[in-house]
């Protein structure tokens, strides 16, 4: 049963307890779901627990490895 906004900020300790108990709890306003409310174990879940993004760069393979030296050739000229 979907919970009409007013209804949903009047009660919003009863939805987080019905969010952890029973699953996601939909909100809706003049008639039309805007929100869904979910557990942070769902939300882990679906979004699998993606990093930051400090822990996505420091994550990142070592590079180290490669070789990556630029050649030593001069640009060319260019007539302005």
């Amino acid at each position: 049963m979907p919970w009409q906004l007013q209804e949903a900020k009047q009660k919003f300790s009863q939805l987080v307890q019905r969010a952890l108990t029973e699953g996601p709890q939909a909100v809706t306003r003049h008639g039309e779901t805007v929100v869904v409310v979910v557990s942070a174990d769902d939300y882990r879940r679906l979004t699998g627990g993606k990093l930051d993004f400090t822990d996505f760069l420091l994550s990142a393979p070592d590079l180290s490895a490669l070789d990556l030296e630029r050649a030593g050739d001069y640009p060319r000229d260019v007539d302005l």
